[in-house]
């Protein structure tokens, strides 16, 4: 007689087994809480109250002591604000020639490394310093280089020959240029600095790009004869869509919203010539004391950064969800148009808002393209003629020169801040041998901490980025692992808000944050800026391990339940050691980031002995008088903790990000 086979139990979790609330709630709902609630509650604190906060300030003035409401004065004064209109053209103008040579220029040296045999992580890490040193050691290092009087550039380019002939063909108007001085030059000086700045972000992205691009399609294009322009234009092109789309996005918002490297070189001069949007804001709030006016020009651009940031979303969740992003799709054709779209409508753009610039910038990034094109070009005839060893030797030459070209743009002003940091006084003033110390000293850094509160600034900045990484990094842990695995309502749409304020621009929030701090007398404290800076370091930091937590596999964590540790045993013995390389990468963004912020410590600290090292060191000029020998060695102090950090973290680095941000 047939043995009838024992019922099925439902397994713990099935439906049967929940209780009406977590039906309703969710499976974990409860415990989902707790890991979340710390980082729901900086969030909704720190970034959505204070914009909703902002959109209430906009409708009032400050009449004397009080504050009246307004309605919508504040706005419609901005209709006949030439000094905002100015504003708002100079943030377009700057980021469009900015992000059009950051795409260019950056896919031409991905290009160029993704060919590179050897030596290919080093030359990367190498060109990867300009991203990872703070904004105020970029901005003060070319300002040196640019200064007419004590500079290199005019120097150099005038021996060289190079100078007088770009007054002949009318690039500059006169020789030498008073790059930031003059109203035609300070903006292409800027835009050609963030440009600097920003090259690495682009290649190293759109190099991770080409080495996820089967190598299969470009063989068996060469087999079907096809040529290097068109495996670019219909293998690495389309390839390379997705990742180029983010990329530009992401770096867009940030160029869109810079404060800290216009105000470090220019403070917006001179007149208003590189003054944007943000800078019109912090004029009004923080200088004018007109919170209400302040707030409205930040709200105004909010509708053209939110289209920004919805598509940034979009595409940064295309992957994440079934079915995300085969809606609405484009057509073929539709998809091949669209940049070319793009790109047309933005050159009429340039054309009508900066004629006095754009036939320059085309001149210049044409002789990049064609130099470039006529290489390859010449490789494609010999190869085709069965020469290769003329072609490789060609290539590499090419290659070559562009790649020592790349290094010479990359390294020389960190080569020029190291010697300007090891030169005399008298030295630096009488421009006697302007690339190398003679002799050698260390007078400059005995001056900085002389009389000055260096050493203060220096520890202030190491108690906030600390704090401040070790509340991002503990709920980010909670709240990304709770979003990875756990079962509630509203998990979906709370990743969306993690993401959107991960991309929210510090611009929206420094004037209800300002008024926050003022409330709860926090000013002039270090505890504002702690309290600040998960503003910009716990989303992205969310998002990260969000996706590292995903990467692991549940099959550990389902083992150990079953042998009855709780839940939050196994994040802690399970998973936290497992995603080691994801929260050290964490850790490392996190740092560097609040190591190198500068508008919320510098519209929140005014007392010298709470000043950090960016904003400390941007009161050390006074008026035209600018210790370059000091600041020199101040950018050379701040500069290498974070470099150091890099060039050791770099392994978990980009195992964090390869797990985390790409797959997240």
């Amino acid at each position: 007689m047939r043995e009838r086979p024992a019922p099925v139990r439902p397994a713990p979790g099935g439906s049967s087994s929940l209780s009406p609330s977590q039906r309703l709630l969710g499976r974990d709902w409860r415990l989902a809480a707790a890991f979340v609630g710390p980082t729901l509650l900086l969030v909704a604190g720190l970034i959505l109250f204070p914009i909703v906060d902002s959109v209430f300030t906009s409708t009032t003035e400050r009449h004397g002591a009080e504050t009246v409401f307004v309605g919508l004065d504040n706005y419609t004064a901005l209709l006949d604000d030439a000094v905002f209109h100015k504003g708002v053209l100079n943030s377009f103008v700057f980021t469009a020639y900015a992000e059009i040579f950051k795409v260019t220029l950056g896919l031409i040296a991905a290009l160029m490394l993704h060919h590179m045999r050897r030596g290919r992580a080093i030359v990367a890490g190498v060109i990867l310093l300009p991203w990872v040193v703070p904004t105020v050691v970029t901005a003060f290092t070319w300002r040196s280089l640019f200064d007419p009087i004590f500079g290199s550039v005019n120097v150099l380019l005038t021996d060289s020959g190079i100078g007088p002939f770009l007054a002949t063909i009318g690039l500059v108007d006169r020789w030498p240029a008073e790059w930031l001085s003059d109203p035609a030059l300070a903006m292409p000086a800027v835009i050609l600095v963030n440009v600097w700045k920003g090259i690495p972000f682009f290649t190293v992205t759109f190099l991770a790009g080409l080495k996820a691009i089967d190598g299969a399609l470009y063989e068996a294009a060469i087999v079907d004869g096809a040529s290097p322009w068109q495996r670019f234009l219909h293998i690495t092109l389309p390839g390379l869509r997705h990742i180029m789309i983010v990329t530009v996005l992401l770096s867009s918002i940030w160029t869109f919203n810079n404060f800290d490297l216009i105000w470090l070189m220019t403070q917006g001069g001179p007149g208003d010539a590189t003054a944007p949007y943000v800078m019109v804001a912090y004029s009004k709030a923080i200088q004018q004391l007109q919170l209400g006016a302040g707030a409205a020009v930040t709200l105004v651009m909010l509708p053209i950064i939110g289209v920004l940031v919805v598509i940034l979303v979009r595409m940064m969740r295309r992957n994440d969800l079934p079915g995300t992003g085969e809606r609405r799709r484009l057509t073929p054709v539709q998809r091949r148009a669209m940049p070319w779209v793009v790109v047309v409508a933005s050159v009429l753009v340039l054309v009508w808002a900066s004629p006095h610039i754009v036939w320059k910038a085309a001149l210049v990034l044409g002789v990049f393209v064609l130099l470039a094109a006529a290489v390859g070009r010449v490789v494609s005839v010999l190869a085709a003629r069965g020469n290769r060893l003329a072609a490789r030797v060609v290539g590499g030459t090419g290659s070559g020169i562009a790649l020592v070209g790349l290094l010479g743009f990359v390294l020389a002003p960190l080569y020029w801040m190291t010697v300007t940091a090891f030169k005399s006084d008298d030295q630096i003033v009488a421009r006697t041998d302007d690339l190398w110390p003679t002799p050698w000293t260390t007078q400059q850094f005995t001056n900085l901490f002389e009389g000055r509160a260096f050493g203060t600034w220096y520890l202030n900045t190491i108690l906030v980025s600390v704090a401040s990484t070790l509340i991002a990094l503990v709920c980010a842990a909670l709240a990304g692992y709770a979003l990875a695995r756990l079962k509630f309502r509203g998990s979906e749409s709370f990743t969306v808000t993690i993401l959107l304020t991960y991309v929210m621009p510090g611009a929206l929030l420094f004037i209800p944050l300002y008024q926050m701090m003022s409330g709860i007398g926090l000013n002039d404290s270090l505890w504002s800026l702690v309290l600040a800076y998960p503003t910009f370091t716990l989303p992205f930091a969310t998002w990260l391990l969000v996706g590292y937590f995903k990467s692991i596999p549940a099959d550990l964590e389902e083992a150990a339940l079953v042998d009855g540790c709780t839940r939050f045993g196994a994040f802690l013995r399970i998973v936290l050691p497992l995603a080691k390389p994801g929260l050290l990468a964490v850790a490392l963004f996190t740092l560097t980031n609040a190591w190198n912020e500068f508008l919320f410590a510098f519209v929140f600290i005014t007392k010298d002995d709470y000043k950090t090292l960016p904003v400390g060191m941007q009161s050390m000029i006074f008026g035209d008088v600018v210790p370059q020998g000091q600041l020199a060695a101040a950018s050379l102090l701040i500069s290498i903790p974070v470099v150091v950090m890099y060039g050791f973290g770099q392994r978990f680095l980009t195992e964090g990000l390869t797990a985390g941000a790409v797959k997240g």
